[in-house]
């Protein structure tokens, strides 16, 4: 049965002073001032699953066994049923390495593929889109107070981002509450850190709103559906077959919600405007995440 989180207050949140994420530099800005400068770490980590090595991730290390988990998940590699029976991290040799009770090892099959470019983590798309096939999501509530609330939280907790730049970030929401909150140099990785996440803790998806950084494209929306996730809501914009594919499928599809603003191109009948929208205060300037003037 899965864990009923709504009363939660945050259960992962970034800390932007954990040791090995960033690295102090020194640099010349345009005035030929010298200036410290704090900037986020990229390693690599190799996954394998059941004795196949499957994809090495450039990432900044935190969380490896989410982001395996996550990742094999959202790829269709790990089936309904499978019983995942080891997550064995190396931090000498930055390798993950899954055992399930399945023989299979994918390897064949990953030979197959096609990979497209994909922000850290190229995405094996086959698979993918066949799992859409057939599927509804749950027509979950949303409420436009949610909306706000979850903006202003979010913006105001401590993160990565806001200490290095150059991250994008990932947040189980759930109603106006954030749950988990997942930074990582590519929006792939933040999110199958949080597939990793709710597959290790055996969370629900049925009443959860995803929240991005990231643009919502194809491959952002198709993993959100897969992840059973109603509701996926962005900083950014959009693109033509992310909304097609969120509209196929009953995704709820929230983009450029930045202060008092943002667009609904997918499941606006779900949508209730419960909020006076000119009593919201518009988001200072630098003070949000990616997107709202800092790169």
């Amino acid at each position: 049965m899965a864990k009923s989180v709504a009363d939660a207050p945050y259960l992962i949140a970034p800390d932007p002073a954990a040791p090995r994420l960033t690295r102090q530099v020194t640099g010349v800005d345009h005035t030929g001032a010298t200036i410290p400068m704090s900037v986020i770490e990229e390693r690599p980590l190799t996954i394998f699953l059941n004795g196949a090595e499957i994809v090495t991730a450039m990432t900044i290390g935190d969380y490896p066994e989410y982001l395996a988990l996550g990742f094999l998940r959202n790829q269709g590699m790990l089936k309904d049923g499978e019983t995942v029976k080891a997550v064995e991290y190396d931090d000498e040799l930055e390798t993950v390495v899954v055992r399930t009770d399945s023989a299979t090892t994918y390897e064949e099959k990953l030979k197959k593929k096609t990979r497209t470019s994909g922000c850290a983590v190229g995405t094996v798309f086959g698979d993918m889109m066949e799992g859409l096939q057939g599927m509804t999501l749950p027509a979950a509530e949303l409420r436009s107070s949610w909306l706000y609330a979850l903006a202003d939280r979010i913006n105001r907790t401590p993160s990565l981002y806001l200490e290095s730049g150059a991250i994008h970030g990932t947040v189980l929401c759930c109603r106006d509450r954030p749950l988990v909150y997942m930074e990582d140099v590519g929006r792939h990785n933040a999110v199958d850190k949080i597939a990793g996440w709710m597959l290790s803790e055996g969370v629900g998806a049925a009443d959860k709103i995803l929240y991005t950084t990231g643009r919502l494209t194809s491959e952002m929306v198709i993993k959100t559906a897969l992840m059973g996730i109603p509701v996926l809501a962005s900083r950014s914009g959009f693109t033509a077959w992310g909304v097609e594919i969120a509209e196929q499928v009953g995704l709820t599809l929230i983009g450029r919600m930045r202060g008092r603003r943002f667009v609904c191109l997918s499941g606006a009948d779900r949508l209730i405007r419960d909020a006076d929208w000119s009593a919201v205060a518009e988001e200072p300037a630098g003070s949000g995440r990616k997107g709202a003037g800092r790169s």
